[in-house]
């Protein structure tokens, strides 16, 4: 199994080498799409060499998930927490982007180890915004409160026009994922691999991973929710998240594995499926082969037990039995 990284490896890349070289001005103008389309714009300017303006497009929301100023809820507040001074928000943020801040990178710390902590921390800036409701959740949790304005399941968005919900009590969360996959071979596989997923979770090494199940019916937490959103063609996935599993530093790891796990399930299913088609053409190359050697040919010779011998003509026999 492979865990998709919270920092973007283009922003990060970028971050760095303008640190390394801020005392060259250059006009830097690029774009990058990662999963689940989150979009991002990157500028420099030749006349500002140590400010970034970065902005950044999100999913689309459904219609159950609610945007505060074309940002989830907590997402400002978890901004100004995460980057503090270093980062401005423009408002309004550039035509067709949900996000757009200005980093001042000649604010960044002396020491060499928090500057780079801090760098990987502005490249997972995805994790910070579409992560900050459900930290507002789970923090919530790990205190064992549940928000005064947390009635019913909420809607996160994580996929264009997709979903996902959470359910708050003030014992555990309950964390429900419709999957959906629009190629008939990624639901299959996707179901076969979902039932896998649920099944490993009963090996005695992960008694202490959240509880997981799969069903083909959406779970009894999610009555009330609009039916347009529990239409899943490979069923769906529901996790309990108890307070042990946002203790310190596992809040972080919690909220992006929560976050990225339709990307996550996708990606594998992907790499089964490669893998397949990699066995399959073995496979056929193989026959092939074996078909190549069997077809019979004029001055071909066999082996057989270290020895050879050649094929004969009519004409040949006759003459080596009247020999």
């Amino acid at each position: 199994m492979i865990l998709l990284q919270s920092p973007s490896r283009f922003l990060l890349q970028i971050l760095q080498n303008r640190v390394r070289n801020l005392d060259k001005g250059i006009d830097l103008d690029c774009h990058s799409v990662e999963f689940d389309d989150v979009r991002y714009h990157i500028q420099v300017s030749m006349k500002a060499p140590q400010s970034m303006v970065l902005s950044m497009a999100l999913p689309a929301p459904p219609p159950e998930a609610i945007f505060y100023g074309g940002l989830p809820f907590g997402a400002i507040e978890a901004i100004k927490g995460a980057f503090g001074m270093i980062v401005q928000i423009l408002d309004p943020p550039k035509d067709g982007y949900n996000l757009t801040m200005k980093i001042n990178l000649g604010k960044l710390p002396p020491d060499e180890e928090k500057k780079q902590a801090l760098l990987v921390k502005i490249a997972s800036v995805r994790e910070v915004v579409l992560g900050a409701p459900l930290r507002v959740v789970l923090k919530h949790l790990s205190s064992r409160t549940v928000a005064s304005d947390a009635d019913g399941p909420i809607a996160l968005v994580h996929r264009p026009k997709e979903s996902f919900f959470l359910v708050p009590q003030a014992e555990k969360v309950t964390v429900v994922f419709p999957m959906r996959f629009q190629d008939s071979v990624d639901i299959v596989l996707a179901t076969s691999f979902l039932q896998e997923f649920v099944d490993a979770r009963r090996s005695p090494g992960l008694n202490n991973a959240p509880p997981c199940m799969w069903s083909l019916s959406p779970p009894l937490e999610l009555k009330g929710v609009p039916p347009h959103a529990l239409t899943a063609n490979a069923g769906f996935v529901k996790f309990v998240i108890f307070p042990r599993h946002v203790e310190g530093r596992k809040l972080d790891k919690t909220v992006w594995s929560l976050s990225t796990f339709h990307a996550y399930v996708s990606y594998h299913v992907k790499c089964s499926e490669a893998f397949m088609h990699t066995r399959m053409r073995r496979r056929v190359e193989s026959l092939i082969q074996a078909l190549d050697r069997a077809k019979p040919g004029n001055e071909k010779s066999k082996l057989l037990q270290g020895k050879s011998f050649k094929r004969l003509s009519l004409k040949d026999r006759h003459s080596n039995s009247n020999s």
